[in-house]
């Protein structure tokens, strides 16, 4: 189907994404993600792959239209995150409405309370 892309090729798509919406700010050097008020919407994971945070509706539109599944790490099933297939993570264009519904998603959610002492990096 699509040709294989390389983790570092995977952070440049992703950068390029989190590039068309304003208010989204890039984190992390090891594990590029984005959050809003401590709520993390998308990050491209150990594995290289993309994952983005998606409302209920939202969710089950995206998983049907690219035929994807829920996001599959750590060794447990993160229900409200979506695999973004390598084919779509390199349709900036197609995949931004998407990476906006998560940008609302996250906006939506109450905010945490960051704990920089507790982190593990």
């Amino acid at each position: 189907m699509g040709k294989d892309i390389s983790t570092e090729e995977r952070v440049e798509f992703f950068n390029k994404l989190v590039a068309t919406l304003p208010e989204a700010i890039r984190k992390g050097d090891t594990m590029p993600y984005t959050s809003l008020n401590g709520n993390m919407y998308s990050y491209v994971s150990k594995d290289g792959f993309l994952a983005l945070r998606l409302g209920a509706t939202d969710r089950e539109v995206f998983l049907e239209k690219y035929n994807t599944t829920l996001v599959y790490a750590y060794g447990i099933i993160q229900k409200e995150y979506v695999t973004v297939p390598d084919s779509l993570l390199m349709k900036t264009d197609e995949l931004k409405p998407y990476f906006e519904m998560s940008y609302q998603y996250a906006s939506s959610l109450k905010p945490k309370p960051t704990s920089k002492g507790k982190k593990k990096e």
